[in-house]
């Protein structure tokens, strides 16, 4: 029977083209008619760029995004705390790559209809719950279409109908109290090309990094850049929505001293098109993902705070670990307790991690041994603990250099279920 995908954003497509490459039958479910490349930038590290490259998808990853090079940590005048090298340059057999996530989104979707044909994603259907049992499952759309399957993969984000079916009293994701305003603008790379940048402290931070190369006749590329404040805790929150509409004088203002000469912050404020609100939310970590035949995936499962560069990348590793378990077991009940025996504990480890800050806590750190100003940062922090800190997040989530360089692939790029 066919397993049945509600949700097409990152982690339902590379579930269907995971099941694909497996040749298992599957069909997703997408609410949007029209899907269009909306969103701004992200980053995908090694673990989930190695599983992408088993799709067979290095080229078209390339044609989209960039390798990145280096990551650092700055104070709110721009002195550096802590940068290393990532992906290939860090030591991996795999890049880190910045991309946008609508164009990556897309071309997820095209190459899943070009590979497994343009039926294997219904759009248009809005999910609304399900109904299952130990031996299949039974996806409810609107106007009471029922579609019966051996499972039920629920892929439909922070505020998925299966989840809420699952924890009825759960309510609205969790805010922290920050805001991000996310844009992209024309600007030159900085810090030697190929950075990536997260400068300030828990109250008030900027991130940036390139999307693309630089126009050799312009000198610019596309930078993806995020601010973030912590507002007041009274103020109207707005539904977790990557798409709302922001106005640049509600966080230009407090922004306007970061021009730290290697970059200008409120320079790429103002360059910048359209520009994006979304509240820093999460969700409290389940003490179970499976009920029947229907299991919890990416964000539905595991929505944690925007920090570490960690969200879609944990969205593919999950696609993946369920198409190893469905390759071993078969698409059964016995298949979504073996995934979720494995990722539930690492996803709850990451989401708790991710509410201490993350890798990012160090800015908040030096910000109260110093104030963010010093000579040496070694008379703040020792380097040797900023490193010790850095190499256990990577522990946590499932990229540190040598356990991934020497694991064996969770499917390989010939996986297939034998008939």
């Amino acid at each position: 029977m066919t397993i049945l995908i509600a949700g097409g954003g990152i982690a339902g497509l590379v579930m269907g083209l995971t099941l694909h490459q497996l040749g298992l039958p599957f069909r997703i479910y997408e609410r949007v008619t029209d899907p269009r490349p909306l969103g701004v930038g992200i980053n995908l590290q090694p673990n989930a760029v190695r599983e992408l490259f088993d799709l067979g998808l290095e080229a078209e990853l390339d044609q989209i995004g960039i390798r990145t090079r280096q990551y650092g940590f700055y104070t709110k005048s721009g002195r550096e705390i802590w940068v290393e090298p990532r992906g290939l340059w860090a030591g991996y057999n795999w890049p880190q790559l910045s991309l946008h996530r609508g164009r990556f989104q897309m071309m997820l979707l095209d190459t899943l209809r070009a590979r497994a044909g343009a039926d294997s994603i219904v759009t248009g259907a809005q999910v609304t719950g399900f109904e299952t049992s130990d031996q299949g499952a039974t996806l409810l759309l609107a106007e009471g279409r029922r579609i019966e399957g051996a499972a039920i993969l629920a892929a439909d984000g922070i505020h998925s109908a299966i989840r809420r079916q699952m924890v009825p009293d759960e309510g609205e994701p969790i805010w922290n109290g920050a805001i991000m305003w996310r844009g992209t603008s024309q600007a030159p790379h900085f810090l030697g090309g190929n950075a990536m940048f997260l400068a300030g402290h828990d109250s008030q931070r900027f991130v940036a990094y390139p999307l693309t190369a630089e126009d050799p006749a312009t000198g610019l590329a596309q930078i993806n850049w995020i601010a973030e404040r912590r507002v007041d805790p009274a103020r109207a929150l707005s539904r977790g929505d990557w798409n709302r509409p922001a106005d640049k004088g509600d966080f230009l203002p407090a922004f306007e001293a970061w021009d730290f000469g290697w970059v200008d912050c409120p320079g790429l404020i103002r360059a910048s098109g359209l520009v994006y609100e979304y509240p820093m939310v999460d969700r409290e970590p389940l003490a179970s993902w499976t009920q029947g035949c229907a299991t919890l995936m990416g964000d539905a499962a595991h929505a944690t705070y925007p920090v570490g560069s960690n969200g879609a990348t944990q969205a593919i590793i999950d696609a993946r670990k369920l198409g190893a378990a469905f390759r071993d077991h078969g698409p059964t009940r016995a298949a979504l307790l073996t995934y979720e025996a494995e990722m539930r504990p690492r996803a709850e480890g990451i989401l708790r991690a991710n509410r201490g800050k993350g890798p990012d806590a160090v800015m908040q750190m030096v910000e109260d041994r110093s104030g963010g100003i010093f000579d040496d940062i070694e008379t703040v922090i020792p380097r040797v603990e900023l490193a010790a800190h850095a190499e256990h997040y990577k522990r946590l989530s499932g990229f540190s250099i040598e356990a991934l360089n020497a694991q064996p692939p969770i499917i390989g790029p010939a996986g297939r279920v034998s008939a």
